[in-house]
């Protein structure tokens, strides 16, 4: 504007240059786009050296939250491709931290009402599933341990927690636990039925953190870190669930008989104000689903839903219990799981080789004997059975007879030879007792064995030979 204003007062390319500290061209070009009725084309950027490493650059600052240093970045960039200096990364790393610190989350301190919430979360330490639980305003801490953080001992674990406190908070807040939660839409989790029935039978809600974001639930967060080091540590490796639940009982009455350093309270003391503010405790406990009961067929095989389902055939009439849970079938037998299968259709099957001792065998059908012929014949050894099978199968005619008439051989010829013989007519799918007789009068059933590579003495006979020349041809005068 100040190029157009100065030509339109002087009217002289030259002297509006001047006037602006420019070039004539520049006023010229200004002029015919503003008389073309034009605007000034868009400002095209310039391309960096550090634009193939920008993407890496950015996840690396979110990653550490800021703190990485362009120092660190430079050989990873370098590795990435990057073959400018270090002054531009470390320009480019200064703009991500401050776009970083722009876009950072806010925090805030949680102010925790009494008789608010119960905070639970799950974490493997010493060899089993130990299960964590905070009731936020006085800061009483539970911890036990389990063999699984399947959703029936999730619900029982956190029942005993509130039999321990002696009320029930308004709130229990987990993560989004698989065994807690049937679904999720739009990131909103909807909680399992068994668990809605679980928090309305003791009058409390349930209610879900974020994904992802362990700061959500810091507190239950940072019990499970500090039973882990002063806990499970010293401890090892603990034989027996027994064992790690008596440990973890004198260790919760431990800290929670000391002052918690961020209330400056005693948190057993403390639960006594707070038992003011919880619900009572239910009269009737809540009846947590362990799985419907179902006795052992002699098949090895439980039915559920029109399907079945093998377990260990030593379990064949004894009483499981059969649970469905999140697309999988669970049998349990005396508190222990014995075996575990993907839900099948109705009318399915679904079998593990394990449970029957191992892999399912071909079928095979034996012979079973009735008549004095047919025990004597299948007397005469495996040979005979493979045989009189392969018979039948073939459809031999006359089959009984032709057994009778091969057991009369063995007087002429011996039983070694018959069986020989019968076996030589199974190989050669040859049925009737005229070939097992055939065999034997050839060669006594059996064939010659001689050692790898040594000649075969083959009674062959012999016939005339006639030189090449008798098949010339003759010779015209």
């Amino acid at each position: 504007m100040q190029i157009v204003s100065a030509y339109q007062e002087l009217g002289s390319y030259r002297a509006a240059a001047k006037a602006c500290g420019t070039t004539p061209k520049t006023v010229r070009r200004v002029i015919e786009r503003q008389r073309a009725g034009g605007l000034a084309p868009p400002r095209k950027e310039r391309e960096r050296n550090t634009d193939a490493v920008a993407d890496l650059v950015a996840e690396r600052v979110a990653a550490s939250d800021g703190r990485i240093s362009a120092k660190r970045l430079l050989p990873v960039a370098r590795a990435a491709g990057y073959a400018g200096s270090a002054r531009n990364l470390r320009r480019l790393v200064a703009e991500a931290k401050a776009r970083h610190r722009r876009e950072r989350r806010v925090y805030r301190p949680w102010v925790p009402s009494p008789g608010g919430h119960l905070v639970i979360d799950w974490t493997p330490a010493g060899g089993f599933q130990m299960f964590g639980a905070v009731l936020a305003w006085c800061r009483y801490r539970f911890v036990r341990f389990a063999t699984d953080q399947r959703r029936a001992t999730t619900l029982a674990l956190v029942a005993e927690c509130l039999e321990e406190i002696g009320g029930v908070p308004s709130v229990v807040l987990s993560d989004r636990m698989a065994g807690l939660r049937a679904n999720e839409v739009a990131g909103l989790v909807v909680p399992h039925p068994d668990y809605v029935r679980f928090c309305a039978h003791y009058g409390t809600r349930p209610d879900f953190c974020w994904a992802a974001d362990p700061e959500s639930k810091g507190m239950v967060e940072h019990l499970m870190g500090y039973a882990q080091r002063d806990l499970v540590v010293p401890a090892g490796r603990f034989t027996d669930l027994a064992q790690a639940n008596g440990a973890a009982r004198i260790w919760c009455e431990e800290v929670n008989g000391r002052v918690h350093t961020e209330i400056a309270a005693i948190p057993a003391e403390r639960l006594i104000a707070e038992q003011e503010h919880l619900r009572p405790l239910p009269e009737l406990r809540a009846a947590l689903f362990a799985g419907l009961a179902r006795k052992v067929d002699r098949l090895s095989c439980v039915r559920l839903g029109s399907a079945r389902y093998s377990v260990p055939h030593a379990l064949v009439g004894a009483q499981v219990l059969v649970a469905p849970e999140e697309g999988e079938i669970v049998i349990r037998h005396q508190g222990h799981e014995v075996a575990r299968h993907t839900l099948v259709a109705p009318g399915g099957v679904a079998i593990a080789d394990e449970h029957y001792g191992g892999s399912r065998p071909g079928p095979s059908r034996s012979p079973r004997p009735r008549s004095g012929a047919e025990r004597a014949f299948c007397a005469l050894g495996p040979e005979a059975e493979r045989f009189l099978v392969a018979a039948a199968a073939a459809g031999t005619q006359r089959l009984p007879s032709e057994i009778t008439q091969i057991l009369g051989l063995e007087a002429a010829f011996g039983r070694d030879l018959v069986v020989s013989a019968i076996e030589r007519a199974h190989r050669f799918h040859r049925y009737g007792a005229d070939d097992v007789r055939a065999i034997l009068a050839a060669g006594a059933g059996v064939a010659e064995i001689v050692a790898p590579g040594a000649p075969l003495t083959l009674a062959l006979p012999s016939a005339r030979a006639r030189p090449l020349s008798a098949y010339a041809p003759a010779r015209r005068p």
